[in-house]
């Protein structure tokens, strides 16, 4: 197993998600305890030392089965992570009760991480809000002993996140980050990145595989990897991609099965970053990929001739990940942050803003297009 140095431990490099755990009969609040257990048992046998949970996970369920799975090992022989559900805004007026809940599910007398979970639009306000105390219990719990190490999650944009750092930077210990090959750019992994390097903070990553997607290719893209590297599974590129990039020192996957966990662990032996060649490889597939996406450019001509004053480069730019996620939480999310009159059903398919686009776009039939898809 690759180890990364964290201040004065060592961690693996490989982190065991436990978003997605084996399920009984479809049910995604029914754990299958005892072959999460087994999972749990091999990740340690084989050096993994990192577990990562959250209180909404498995509807309430994975801190539960994540804490009995973990409780017949000597506690220092594991760090486990879970997160302050504040992607729900009801509960932000209840840190402490959540905190003293969350360490009676997991069994446990103190956190190693603690995360503020999911930094975004819909809830950077909120969080910063120095009348729910949010900030202020968890850096009491800190000093406390009840969390060894404090950071968050984003799944916000840049500026989201610069306002967190720029309130709470000065004792934010690491930041999760939703990174991969394809988001590097898609989702500006890269800025936040930057950013997080230039502050000295660790990066965990988070959706390595972006929910399974980056596992399975096109036939033609994989060909072109096996080429570079006959040996490698396609997983695995994703991995390899991640070890080459500063700062990063946790990668969460989520594992759902024994395969995966022995597939991860046994590409988690070895450290071998990308080359220059093959990163670009996997550039231009990204590219291909992304190709179907609508090319805006963000040159604003639009919004100076829509009427009804919406943020178009914005909202398109929401709808690409959409459709390409094919769903997901992240556009009705985000989307859920703005008001009636600001939304893609607020269109009234005028087409003033189509007749100044230079990338040609058909932004009306786009937004009409939007709107049905949030109601899917």
């Amino acid at each position: 197993m690759i180890y990364r140095n964290f201040q004065d431990i060592k961690l693996s490099n490989l982190g065991m998600g436990t978003m997605r755990l084996p399920i009984v009969d479809g049910k995604y609040d029914e754990i299958d305890e005892k072959a999460t257990a087994e999972m749990v048992d091999y990740a340690l046998k084989n050096g993994v030392n990192y577990f990562d949970t959250a209180w909404g996970y498995h509807d309430g369920m994975s801190e539960i089965a994540v804490g009995k799975a973990l409780s017949k090992y000597p506690r220092e022989s594991f760090y486990l992570a879970t997160k302050f559900p504040g992607y729900d805004l009801s509960n932000m007026d209840k840190v402490e009760e959540i905190f003293e809940k969350q360490l009676e599910k997991c069994g446990v007398e103190y956190f190693d991480f603690y995360l503020f979970h999911n930094v975004c639009e819909m809830n950077i306000d909120a969080y910063l809000d120095p009348k729910y105390g949010i900030d202020k219990f968890l850096t009491e719990q800190k000093k406390n002993g009840r969390i060894r190490h404090l950071g968050f999650s984003v799944h916000g944009c840049y500026d989201v996140m610069k306002r967190f750092l720029d309130a709470y930077g000065d004792h934010m210990e690491f930041c999760q980050v939703q990174l991969n090959w394809l988001d590097w750019d898609f989702q500006d992994a890269k800025l936040k990145v930057e950013l997080l390097n230039k502050l000295d903070i660790p990066v965990w990553v988070m959706e390595p595989l972006r929910g399974g997607k980056l596992a399975n290719l096109a036939e033609e893209h994989e060909s072109e990897l096996k080429k570079l590297r006959p040996e490698e599974e396609i997983p695995a590129w994703s991995f390899r991609y991640l070890q080459g990039i500063k700062g990063v020192t946790v990668i969460l996957s989520g594992m759902s099965n024994m395969e995966q966990v022995q597939k991860n662990i046994e590409t988690f032996k070895t450290d071998k970053p990308l080359n220059d060649k093959e990163n670009a490889a996997l550039d231009d597939i990204a590219k291909k990929m992304l190709n179907s996406s609508l090319p805006c450019t963000a040159c604003r001509y639009c919004t100076s001739h829509c009427p009804q004053g919406l943020d178009i480069p914005k909202l398109i730019e929401i709808y690409n990940e959409h459709s390409f996620t094919g769903g997901g939480f992240i556009a009705p999310m985000l989307i859920g942050t703005l008001p009636d009159d600001k939304k893609p059903s607020a269109c009234v398919g005028c087409r003033s803003c189509e007749a100044v686009c230079p990338q040609q776009i058909k932004i009306s039939e786009a937004m009409k297009d939007f709107t049905e898809k949030l109601k899917a």
